[in-house]
């Protein structure tokens, strides 16, 4: 089971690099997928770092988490388009 754990760092950190490309993506769309692969990373950095005791990070991926949900729910207000800017 150690090893499962130790192994979750590496989706973790794919799934960051796609969420923060989706991001930046000018689709609404687009953008709510990656503020969720974002909440999906949170989930896995904690469970690594829990395994690891890296307080530290288990306290940023908190506060990112929160951060990720506020730019889901900001993400959606508006007209149901994209917008170009």
């Amino acid at each position: 089971m150690s090893g499962l754990i130790d192994a979750l760092q590496w989706p973790a950190m794919a799934i960051t690099l796609v969420a923060a490309w989706l991001v930046g993506s000018l689709s609404r769309r687009r953008r709510t997928w990656g503020f969720w692969c974002f909440v999906l990373s949170n989930v896995l950095w904690v469970a690594w770092g829990w395994h690891d005791h890296a307080w530290a990070l288990i306290g940023l991926q908190a506060g990112l988490f929160i951060s990720n949900l506020r730019g889901v729910l900001k993400n959606d207000d508006g007209p149901a388009t994209d917008r170009a800017a």
